[in-house]
């Protein structure tokens, strides 16, 4: 376990030479998957975290700040979603946002770790893990590399919710995985991915953009901020199958008003603001970008 005289500290597996830590008020659960150790707490200071392979997942404190993001910024970028898919997210929070939006008909879900969704129910009922009784979700625990291979053409947006490339989630950052999301979406259609972080990954940010850009009319890469993530910022990888000047970018249509009211975070300049990189980030992630012009 990664709690030592009441702290919890990250393991350093993608960030070499730092780590965050929380202090712990109490430990509610820790056990192992047939893919991954799981433990939650709750935090002085950041409510209750879920940790997964000794890496925070979400905090009761910040989520908001991904959850909305990485559900708004390609809901909001496509016409009319009507067919959702979430890979990964089984801690319901991407559901939940997904399921924040009244015209979307159906909701799947592709998540291989039941345990992580049993334990989200158990101890997240309240925050995260609130959408998993809506009649429009399909729920499925598979592995979505394979899963996709059956659904050509069948999906508006596509939300890939993973954890970093080690253990389970390491086939979701492979060329072949974003050519089985390409050929699941409908005409039209958007994906957004989890995009690591600008300060530290770069360089994996970059080959995955150069995969995307091969398969995509429109590729580019946003990002929010989260105090409890590595450097406190997590990036987006987003591809469209719209080629016009702006997609991605310019949100498709204005979020409702009634949605913005449960946002705590996105809203339609914050949507435009997150495509906007700092210098040493843009240098490197300008000539991988797909626009049209």
């Amino acid at each position: 376990m990664s709690v030592n005289e009441g702290w919890f500290k990250e393991k350093e597996v993608m960030w070499p030479g730092q780590a965050f830590s929380l202090k712990v008020e109490k430990v509610l659960h820790e056990a192992k998957s047939d893919y991954q150790d799981i433990l939650v707490f709750d935090s002085n200071s950041y409510g209750r975290v879920l940790v997964l392979d000794g890496v925070i997942q979400l905090t009761e404190r910040d989520e908001f700040a991904y959850q909305e993001m990485i559900v708004n910024l390609p809901m909001l970028s496509h016409p009319q979603p009507r067919h959702v898919l979430i890979i990964g997210g089984g801690d319901g929070g991407v559901l939940r946002e997904v399921a924040r939006h009244p015209d979307v008909e159906t909701i799947t879900m592709c998540e291989i770790d039941k345990m992580v969704v049993d334990v989200a129910k158990d101890f997240f009922g309240e925050t995260t893990a609130t959408a998993f009784d809506d009649p429009r979700l399909n729920l499925q625990f598979q592995d979505a590399a394979e899963y996709i291979k059956n659904f050509p053409g069948h999906f508006d947006v596509i939300i890939v919710d993973s954890s970093d490339p080690v253990g389970p989630a390491e086939t979701l950052y492979t060329r072949e995985f974003y050519i089985g999301l390409r050929q699941a979406l409908r005409p039209g259609g958007v994906i957004c991915t989890q995009g690591e972080c600008m300060w530290l990954h770069l360089e994996l940010i970059g080959e995955v953009l150069s995969h995307c850009r091969e398969l995509f009319p429109t590729v580019d890469y946003a990002y929010t901020c989260v105090p409890s993530y590595p450097s406190g910022q997590i990036g987006f990888l987003l591809c469209s199958l719209d080629p016009a000047p702006g997609a991605l970018r310019q949100p498709a249509r204005e979020a409702e008003a009634d949605l913005l009211d449960q946002l705590r975070y996105y809203n339609t300049s914050v949507h435009r603001a997150a495509f906007m990189l700092p210098g040493f980030a843009e240098k490197i992630i300008a000539p991988l970008r797909q626009q049209a012009v």
